[in-house]
Order: structure tokens, then C-alpha cells, then sequence
């Protein structure tokens, strides 16, 4: 509840879950370790993600059904409702008259700086080696009710890839929640920490299939990047080879490598050495990549199957048509 500036849940008994996380049972976990009873509400293209051994309930929209629903099961003078990652849009009477103001969202980057979605990716694409982990109040904006607690470090240098982020997040995520549940049931009150409406930015979701698109135009740092913030867990960064028979390619598992001598923009994507079982490919500029695994549709690898003085390129419709859509997910999936 809010009372003069600051937060708190004097008897927190329950703690209401909307949408999902790797890390649902291992906050389940802390939950019970204080006592403290869990539940998840979830909308149905999410619930595939959660594991079986968790016990939740869709609602694909926060209708009147929905409103009844938690009047009904729950005091929110006692409840704490956390948003992880849901897909909802939870609506200024949702906030204010059904959930008392009680309803906060994890968010792992730094606020208002990066409001939105694609975190890991971001981060990547930018070099951002910031970790943020911060828990703030809802309101009817993105990201951009007060901030109650905060923790940052360092992602370390061997981070290369979203699934390297995540593992690393996983961690800090999971010691940042356990002190924040830890501090309300101790009664603890957080001060409202008001965010600066003129300054910050939004970064929207990305999804691999459509932003994944390497613009050979890029420096070797900017490709570089650009191929490891779509790599695992995601399907890689895609591109095609010379008349692209294979189709479309993705790549993973790069690496920056010394270039011998200068290159020209125009030898950008070209295949300059061949060792077997990765690839030298040229750039703009005299640094070079090297590529371990080019799958194709199939997932398999067939870096055999390329040869010196091939050409990797992207035609220019794949790269405006995945600057001109933007990224939306509903309850029910992505947004066509």
C-alpha cells in the first residue's frame, strides 16, 4: 500500500503472479520460504513456457470475469501482485481500484534509460555490460511508475550471447528478489522513487524471425555484435549466400579476427579464407569475422558446403521490412 511516498505490505500473506519466468519456481521457492502463498494467473500463448509442476490459471483478458476473479480470492491488503513479463495491459481502474496500487513489475534494465522489451538483445547491439535488476510500481505508462528498490553490476566480458545474459541474470535476478520479498516481510517501507518524465527511451520487443536481418553495410564491431545479440537462445542472425540456393541462412558462433590488410566496403560479406570448419568473411573495415556455424532452415550446419569468394549478402526488402515492423505480443501470440 501507499501511504505518504512510501511502500509497504504490512501482513504479506500472498503474492499473485501474472505471465511467466525461467525463474517461477525458484521464486516460488522464496515465497514459501517466508511463509508466503503463490499464484499464477497467465494468458494462454504463455503458459506453454511455464513447467508442469506449477499450477496456474488463464485469463487471456482482464475482463469483469477477471475483476470477480480476484475480489473474490483475494484481500489486496494482503497480497502483493507481481508482473513478470506479462502480456496485459493492466488499465488505471486494474491498478488503482482492483489491485490497491499493489501490482509491480521486475524490470532488468535501467530506468527511464531503457523502458521496454529485448533487453539481453539491446544490451548486446550496444555493448551495455550495465546490469540492472530494479522492481517498480505500475502505472498506466511503460516502465514508468516509481521505483521502489534497485541493484546493478557488471555482466562479465566472457557474456557474449542472450543465453550468456541470461544465465548470469538468472542469478543476480533470483539474490534481488529473495532481499525485496525478505525486506516487506520484515516491514520494511520503500520511498517512492519518482522517475523524470524528459529524459529515457523505449526500446521495443525484437523477435529474430523479422529484426534478425544482417546489413552487411555495417562495420565488423556492428555485424559482430549484431550476429551474437541473435544467437542462442534464439535461432541466430540470418543472411544469404551468392543466388541464395540455400535459402535463408542463420549464423552463430562468431568471432572477431585480425584482417591482414585493409578492406574495401565493397568486399563486405565475401568469404576470404576456408579452413574447414569455420569461415574467414570480409567486412568494410580491416577487421574480419570468423564463423563457426552457418545452419539452414533445417538447423544444419553447412559451412562445408561454402567455398572461397562466396558472398554473403541481404537484400534490401529483408532489412526495410524489418526496420518498418514493429514487434507487438498479445495474450494470444505476436501480432501479425
Amino acid at each position: 500500500m501507499i501511504n505518504k511516498n512510501r511502500f509497504n505490505i504490512k501482513k504479506l500473506n500472498n503474492i499473485l503472479f501474472f505471465g511467466e519466468s525461467p525463474y517461477l519456481q525458484k521464486l516460488i521457492e522464496i515465497n514459501k520460504k517466508y511463509g508466503i502463498r503463490s499464484h499464477v494467473i497467465t494468458s494462454k500463448s504463455q503458459s506453454k513456457n511455464i513447467s508442469k509442476n506449477i499450477k496456474y490459471i488463464i485469463f487471456n483478458n482482464l475482463d469483469k470475469k477477471f475483476e470477480n476473479f480476484i475480489k473474490k480470492n483475494f484481500n489486496s491488503n494482503n497480497t502483493l501482485f507481481i508482473s513478470l513479463g506479462a502480456r496485459y495491459i493492466f488499465k488505471k481502474y486494474l491498478i488503482n481500484e482492483i489491485f490497491k496500487q499493489n501490482l509491480i513489475n521486475f524490470h532488468d534494465s535501467r530506468l527511464p534509460y531503457d523502458a521496454g522489451g529485448g533487453d539481453f538483445t539491446w544490451k548486446i547491439l550496444r555493448e551495455d555490460r550495465i546490469d540492472n535488476q530494479l522492481v517498480h510500481l505500475i502505472d498506466s505508462g511503460i516502465d514508468s511508475g516509481p521505483i521502489l528498490d534497485s541493484a546493478a553490476s557488471i555482466v562479465p566480458s566472457y557474456c557474449k550471447t542472450p543465453k550468456d545474459y541470461e544465465k548470469y541474470k538468472s542469478i543476480k535476478f533470483v539474490e534481488f528478489y529473495n532481499q525485496f520479498i525478505k525486506k516487506l516481510v520484515l516491514s520494511k517501507s520503500f520511498k517512492l522513487q519518482y522517475q523524470p518524465k524528459n529524459i529515457g527511451r523505449y526500446n521495443p520487443r525484437l523477435n529474430t524471425k523479422i529484426n534478425g536481418f544482417i546489413n552487411w553495410d555495417m562495420d565488423s564491431y556492428e555485424i559482430y555484435n549484431f550476429i551474437n545479440a541473435f544467437d542462442d537462445p534464439f535461432p541466430g542472425a540470418s543472411t544469404f549466400l551468392n543466388s541464395g540456393k540455400f535459402g535463408r541462412l542463420y549464423i552463430k558462433n562468431v568471432h572477431l579476427h585480425g584482417g591482414d590488410t585493409s578492406n574495401h566496403p565493397y568486399m563486405s560479406g565475401i568469404v576470404s579464407r576456408h579452413d574447414g570448419n569455420w569461415i574467414v568473411v570480409s567486412t568494410r573495415n580491416k577487421h574480419m569475422l570468423l564463423i563457426e556455424s552457418v545452419l539452414d532452415k533445417k538447423g544444419k550446419n553447412i559451412i562445408k558446403k561454402i567455398k572461397v569468394g562466396d558472398r554473403f549478402y541481404t537484400p534490401s526488402r529483408y532489412l526495410d521490412k524489418s526496420k518498418s515492423k514493429r514487434i507487438i505480443y498479445s495474450t494470444y501470440g505476436l501480432k501479425n
